[in-house]
């Protein structure tokens, strides 16, 4: 048995019937690539199973220990049933991409089994009428619970079911396996009363290795190297209220060459930082179109992964986050995207000061118990409702192949992300990146987003004004400091407004 850190089960208790806490993708494969032309569920199905050896969380389910007074646990499914996590379905003619958009969004809008192994994968036959893509397409729409799995992670169970070639070898020789037994109920609270024990020794030593991070914050800070002048509290949008169990998806591809065109355009600006302008200005376009900018400036908590080459293979998340502007008030796309970068490299140096693996082990020190409690009550109390927001929405980066990708001999063709959203967080934008192209998919509240195609056209839209204006020629971008020294009167600005009301 292996026992969940306090991250990996925090997604454990924050799960409710409104919001389940799985991550997904949807990848579209062309089966004519395939040896025959053409793959079957049959194939399929056999393909999959052949390929179990190649990834732990394949067969891995919780054992939740009674009354949550402990975190849970990993053993080997012994009712392991592959039947039960692949399944198939069609879209109905002319098969859409907005059919396939609706599709998606049900299948990640329904919560999963815990009991189960927390994976499941969708084939979606009837692609036939998507601009771009081979008639005959498929997609495999795939949800894995985020106790399992984290955005870095998950590349070992994608690697597991893809190849480099259309031969579909067996690359992981199943060695026996062997199911555990479900551990009894005295055995887990005997453990847990000893886990209780070390509690103590454990707030110890984290707060003995947070000692060095915050003293060297704090140099840094009084050198004026950091700064935390810009640290505000973000308005409240549509997106930052109690969510209901309803979902919206749709993505948008962009060539990874016109991205890197923008960031070009900016000494020292990243894909990461041009990515994000786009989500700014995508922000800003669907918020002014219902009526509903708020003056001050949107942010968006970004994941870090905190993985070390020796834990690539470990299941479960090891990631901390930071929080990072959009200038969503910057209306010229090129200052926004300074804006963007001189914030992003203040907010990664506060991060990087104290130590992103140094935050992420307090989050270890959370009682089960009362983290079960707490996230129960923040759902039933509609506490999202009633205060302000951490931060408005989530930005998160997959890195995906450079290189194509065959699954089951089918050639993926296109990728996208999808994520969990709860109260107070009701949009998350996912970026994947998969060979020539990065795209940025988003998953919402259908209440909140009742028009996921505007939002993917305010995208589009914010791209096109901002590749334009990279091709304008490097003299027309701003310097990062005079953006910053703008956004810092900005957020003077909606300060005094805030304290006059």
């Amino acid at each position: 048995m292996q026992q969940l850190s306090g991250q990996d089960a925090s997604f454990v208790y924050m799960e409710t019937p409104t919001t389940p806490m799985h991550i997904g993708s949807v990848g579209i494969y062309d089966p004519s690539t395939a040896p025959n032309g053409f793959v079957r569920f049959k194939d399929i199905l056999q393909f999959i199973e052949s390929r179990l050896g190649g990834a732990k969380s394949f067969r891995e389910r919780l054992v939740r220990v009674p009354f949550d007074i402990d975190h849970p646990y990993w053993i080997q499914d012994p009712d392991f049933d592959i039947e039960y996590h692949v399944r198939h379905i069609a879209l109905p003619s002319p098969g859409d991409w907005r059919q396939l958009c609706i599709q998606v969004a049900r299948l990640h809008s329904r919560p999963m089994d815990l009991t189960k192994p927390l994976w499941e994968f969708v084939i979606v036959e009837g692609l036939d009428n998507i601009p771009g893509l081979p008639k005959g397409c498929f997609a495999l729409v795939a949800k894995v619970h985020h106790a399992a799995i984290d955005g870095m992670s998950g590349v070992e169970m994608s690697a597991a079911v893809h190849d480099l070639s259309p031969d579909k070898s067996n690359r992981f020789p199943e060695e026996e396996w062997k199911p555990d037994s479900k551990p009894g109920i005295a055995d887990l609270l005997i453990s847990g009363y000893f886990n209780a024990l070390r509690q103590p020794q454990k707030y110890l030593e984290t707060v003995a290795r947070s000692v060095p991070g915050i003293a060297r914050l704090a140099s840094e800070l009084t050198k004026g190297d950091l700064s935390i002048a810009g640290a505000r509290v973000p308005p409240k949008t549509r997106f930052n209220a109690k969510v209901s169990s309803h979902r919206v998806f749709d993505g948008v591809p962009f060539p990874l060459d016109d991205v890197r065109a923008i960031k070009e355009a900016l000494p020292g600006a990243t894909v990461n930082d041009a990515i994000l302008a786009i989500i700014g200005g995508g922000l800003r376009i669907y918020l002014e179109g219902k009526g509903e900018l708020p003056e001050a400036n949107l942010t968006a908590m970004a994941p870090i992964s905190v993985r070390q080459e020796n834990e690539k293979a470990a299941l479960g998340n090891l990631v901390s986050a930071m929080v990072v502007s959009l200038g969503t008030h910057i209306a010229d796309p090129m200052e926004r995207l300074a804006h963007i970068h001189a914030d992003a490299v203040n907010s990664k140096g506060l991060t990087n000061a104290v130590g992103a693996r140094t935050l992420t082990d307090y989050s270890q020190l959370i009682p089960s118990g009362l983290a079960g409690l707490g996230a129960r009550l923040y759902t039933r109390l509609g506490v999202a409702n009633a205060t302000a927001p951490v931060f408005n929405v989530v930005a998160t980066n997959v890195p995906g192949s450079r290189v194509p990708l065959y699954f089951a001999g089918a050639k993926m063709v296109k990728m996208y992300g999808l994520g969990p959203i709860f109260d107070s967080m009701g949009l998350i934008n996912t970026i994947y990146s998969y060979v020539d192209e990065i795209a940025i998919s988003f998953t919402c509240d259908r209440d909140m987003m009742p028009d996921p195609d505007a939002y993917a056209a305010a995208l589009r839209q914010s791209f096109g004004e901002l590749l334009a204006a990279a091709k304008a020629g490097p003299a027309a971008a701003p310097k990062p400091k005079a953006a910053a020294k703008r956004a810092a009167k900005s957020t003077a600005k909606s300060r005094k407004i805030k304290e006059t009301a």
